[in-house]
């Protein structure tokens, strides 16, 4: 029988999703706790990889087992919980149809990567400081060059192992944003000093999303003009485009069916 799983992690100290040779990963650590509680050796398939570092809300996954008996679904994320450590959450368990795949099923996914431009103790371990002055117009103008069917190899890490490097991004822009949690305790926190870009596409090539924040950071801070990215697109290589920022600020936020 098939089985969905939704659940979030935070990535640090994690080598991503997918089982590697070296490091503990998101996937392993499933595996270890649903062989043991159900009994017989489960295999986990996620939604897609993340990288290293790179943390994820409402992840998506399906494993399947032999057991007709196994614990009612909250009995056993409540065992899950207790079994896969801190940094991994299980949310629900339920009964999926056997067509379902959590990654081949996927129509689009969603990315957000969060950059704050002062210094702000609460936030360091899941945004990135950012300390230049970031023009949010002219990096929205560019982001628009992303929409759309494109060879996106220019902002793909090497070792992929992609059969292709053509996405379909759905949407991809900048906005303000305020951290409420500590906002909420009076922190002054919010206006322009905090920035969170969303990026959604039918699929993501390795190291894409932060190759993409890194040359859009470069438009902001008046680097390059908007048309670059364009440019990039077009006939540009990885070496042409800007860095690749660091994976702790970035969230897979959002997996659609």
């Amino acid at each position: 029988m098939r089985y969905s799983i939704r659940l979030s992690y935070d990535g640090t100290g994690l080598s991503g999703w997918q089982i590697q040779p070296n490091g503990q990963s998101v996937q392993e650590a499933l595996q270890k706790a649903l062989s043991l509680a159900l009994g017989e050796n489960i295999t986990v398939t996620g939604a897609g990889r993340t990288d290293a570092g790179v943390n994820a809300v409402n992840y998506m996954a399906h494993f399947d087992t032999e057991r007709q008996d196994i614990p009612e679904p909250g009995a056993l994320v409540y065992k899950l919980n207790a079994i896969t450590g801190k940094e991994i959450i299980i949310h629900e368990i339920l009964p999926a149809p056997e067509t379902f795949h959590a990654r081949f099923g996927a129509v689009s996914r969603e990315y957000r990567y969060f950059i704050h431009r002062k210094k702000d103790p609460f936030i360091r371990g899941f945004s990135w400081q950012c300390g230049y002055c970031l023009d949010i117009g002219a990096m929205n103008e560019a982001a628009g060059y992303l929409l759309g069917t494109h060879d996106f190899s220019c902002f793909e890490k090497k070792g992929g192992n992609n059969l292709t490097s053509i996405c379909t991004v759905y949407e991809a822009g900048w906005k303000y944003y305020t951290p409420t949690h500590v906002a909420e305790l009076g922190y002054p926190a919010g206006g322009e000093d905090y920035m969170v870009f969303t990026i959604r596409a039918d699929r993501f090539l390795r190291n894409m999303v932060r190759a993409v924040v890194g040359s859009l950071v470069c438009v902001g801070r008046g680097k390059r003009d908007a048309g670059w990215i364009g440019s990039l697109i077009e006939n540009g290589s990885r070496s042409d485009a800007g860095e690749s920022v660091p994976g702790y600020a970035l969230f897979l936020s959002d997996v659609r069916y």
